[in-house]
C-alpha cells in the first residue's frame, strides 16, 4: 500500500507549466486593461493641462501635440481678464456654505431616519428618496420666482439654498444607508453613560458617519463648484458671480479665445483635484461599507 506524504499533489489539482502561464498571462491582461481604461479616464484631464499653454494657433494646429511655446502667461491673463480672483472666492463662500448645510441638515436627517422609530417614518423617507427623481432645471422658473418674492436673488442665499435642498436627497441615502451597519450597542452604551440624543450624535454617530460624509462631501462639491446654470439664472451682479460663469467670459458671439479658456479651466479643476486626492480613502470607505456583515 503507498501512503501519501504532505509531497505528493493530490489529485485533481494542477502545477503544470501550461496552467501557470495561462493564469500569469490572464493576470497581466487583466494589468493592462485597467492601466489602458485608466489612461483613457485621465487624457482628457492631462489635454487640458497641456492645452492651457498653448496659444490659439497651437491650439487648433496641432491639438494633440505638445506646445510649440509653452504660454506661461495663458494663467496670468485669464485670471485677470475674467476676475478669477473675485469669482474663486465667491465658488469658495457658495460651496463652502452649501456643503456645511447639507452635511448638517443629511446627517440629522439620515440619523433620525435610520437609527429612531416613529408613526410616518417610510413615507417620510419615501419623499426623500423622490426628491432625488426631481429634474433640478426644471425648477429653475418657480425658485426665480420665488426668490424674486424674497428679494433674494443676487445674493449668496440665492445659489446655498437651493444647492442644499436638492443635494439633502442624496445626502440622506447614503448617511442613512452606512448607518444601518453601526451597531446599536454603541448607542445604548452611550445612553448609559448618560448622554442624550444630542450627545450621542456629536460625540458617536457623527465621527462613525465619517466615511460617508465625505462621500456626501465629494459628490456635492463637485456639483456646487461646477454649477452654471443656477448661478446664471440667479445671480447678475459681477461681484458675485462664480468660477463658471467667469469662464463664459471668453466667449462670445463671434468667437472663443481657447487658449485663455483652457488656462481658466485648469485653474478651476485645481480644488477639485485636491479635494478628491483628501478625501479618496474616506470615500472608498464610504462608498463599501454596509455591503458586507459580518
Amino acid at each position: 500500500m503507498k501512503t501519501i506524504t504532505s509531497g505528493d499533489v493530490p489529485v485533481g489539482t494542477s502545477h503544470s507549466p501550461l496552467s501557470k502561464a495561462i493564469k500569469k498571462g490572464t493576470s497581466w491582461g487583466g494589468s493592462i486593461l485597467l492601466a489602458v481604461y485608466a489612461l483613457a479616464t485621465i487624457y482628457p484631464l492631462i489635454w487640458l493641462f497641456i492645452s492651457s499653454f498653448k496659444s490659439n494657433q497651437d491650439f487648433f494646429g496641432k491639438p494633440f501635440s505638445l506646445p510649440s511655446v509653452w504660454q506661461l502667461e495663458n494663467y496670468t491673463r485669464a485670471w485677470k481678464v475674467a476676475g478669477l480672483g473675485t469669482a474663486f472666492a465667491n465658488s469658495v463662500i457658495v460651496t463652502l456654505c452649501s456643503l456645511a448645510l447639507t452635511i448638517l441638515l443629511g446627517s440629522l436627517s439620515a440619523y433620525i431616519l435610520s437609527r429612531l422609530e416613529f408613526r410616518f417614518k417610510k413615507p417620510i423617507l419615501a419623499l426623500f428618496v423622490l426628491g432625488m427623481l426631481i429634474p433640478i432645471h426644471s425648477t429653475l422658473v418657480p425658485l426665480f420666482i420665488m426668490m424674486k418674492t424674497m428679494g433674494i436673488l443676487d445674493t449668496y442665499a440665492a445659489l446655498i439654498l437651493p444647492y442644499t435642498a436638492f443635494e439633502l436627497p442624496v445626502a440622506i441615502f447614503i448617511i442613512a444607508a452606512y448607518l444601518t451597519s453601526v451597531p446599536k450597542e454603541v448607542e445604548e452604551a452611550a445612553m448609559i453613560d448618560g448622554s442624550g440624543y444630542w450627545g450621542i450624535f456629536f460625540r458617536v454617530i457623527f465621527p462613525l458617519s465619517i466615511p460617508a460624509m465625505a462621500t456626501v462631501a465629494i459628490l456635492a462639491f463637485l456639483r456646487f463648484w461646477n454649477d452654471f446654470a443656477f448661478a446664471l439664472v440667479f445671480i447678475n451682479k459681477q461681484s458675485l458671480k462664480t468660477l463658471p460663469l467667469s469662464l463664459s467670459i471668453f466667449s462670445d458671439g463671434y468667437g472663443t479665445d481657447y487658449s485663455l479658456t483652457m488656462a481658466a479651466m485648469a485653474i478651476a479643476v485645481i480644488p477639485t483635484i485636491i479635494i478628491y486626492l483628501i478625501f479618496q480613502e474616506q470615500i472608498m470607505k464610504g462608498m463599501v461599507a454596509g455591503a458586507v456583515k459580518g
